[in-house]
């Protein structure tokens, strides 16, 4: 301090005021001067400096592998990224075709249930109409049945009843029929009947066989009544007989 002291003041640079502790720092930078003996050993002896780990040399090549390095973990980072994407990109369509399967699902499902549902009523429909056809079925049953015994019941009436054979006409009675009634006459106690038989007149006395079996019976104004031996009876008129 002695010594630079007079000398700074000399060279007239102004003076500073130093901290004993900011001295000492910078004492402790610049070293021990080895003009000035150290009989006590207070002097701390510096630590020579290390040589340098590694030359440039090795230094450019880590410079060159940590290029490589970063560029290489960039290359990593891309190419996990785009693994990343894809992978992204399969969990939204699986997660899209998840809500489109239950989607569908619910839908399906409805539609089973309404299907059902319209199956359940067609059943009950078509239970209704069986029902309905069998009942109609009995009643048609029952119809037929009477009509058959309606008809055996009609067979068994015709059968049994007896045919009665028809009478067979007098083979004078359609000649008779042909004969016109001319009127009557009275002459001495008794009555005589006048007929045109379509070829000439003839006369019959009441109560006389006029043809065959038939007898002159009953005379009137207008009418002559012919009865056969059988009791079937004749109405000749004024005009023909058919």
């Amino acid at each position: 301090m002695s010594i630079l002291g007079p000398n700074l003041k000399n060279i007239g640079m102004p003076s500073r005021h130093i901290s004993p502790q900011s001295f000492d720092e910078i004492l402790s930078e610049l070293g021990d001067d080895p003009a000035i003996p150290d009989p006590h050993g207070i002097r701390k002896t510096t630590s020579p400096k290390r040589p340098p780990l590694e030359p440039p040399k090795l230094s450019k090549e880590r410079a060159q592998l940590e290029a490589f390095s970063s560029q290489n973990l960039l290359h990593q980072l891309q190419k996990w990224g785009g693994v990343f994407a894809f992978g992204a990109c399969l969990i939204i369509i699986g997660i899209a075709l998840f809500i489109a399967y239950e989607s569908l699902k619910i839908s399906f499902e409805a539609t089973v249930q309404e299907s059902q549902k319209e199956i359940s009523e067609l059943k009950k429909e078509l239970a209704i109409l069986r029902t309905e056809l069998q009942s109609e079925q009995d009643n048609l049953y029952e119809v037929i049945d009477s009509i058959e015994v309606s008809i055996h019941s009609l067979i068994k009436n015709i059968s049994t009843k007896p045919v009665l054979a028809k009478p067979q006409a007098n083979p004078h009675e359609a000649e008779l029929r042909r004969w016109r009634y001319l009127g009557a006459s009275e002459m001495g106690g008794s009555r005589q009947a006048f007929f045109h038989t379509g070829k000439s007149n003839v006369m019959f006395q009441k109560g006389m066989l006029v043809l065959g079996d038939w007898r002159l019976t009953q005379l009137e104004k207008d009418l002559a009544t012919l009865t056969h031996s059988q009791g079937k009876t004749l109405l000749i008129k004024p005009s023909k007989t058919e």
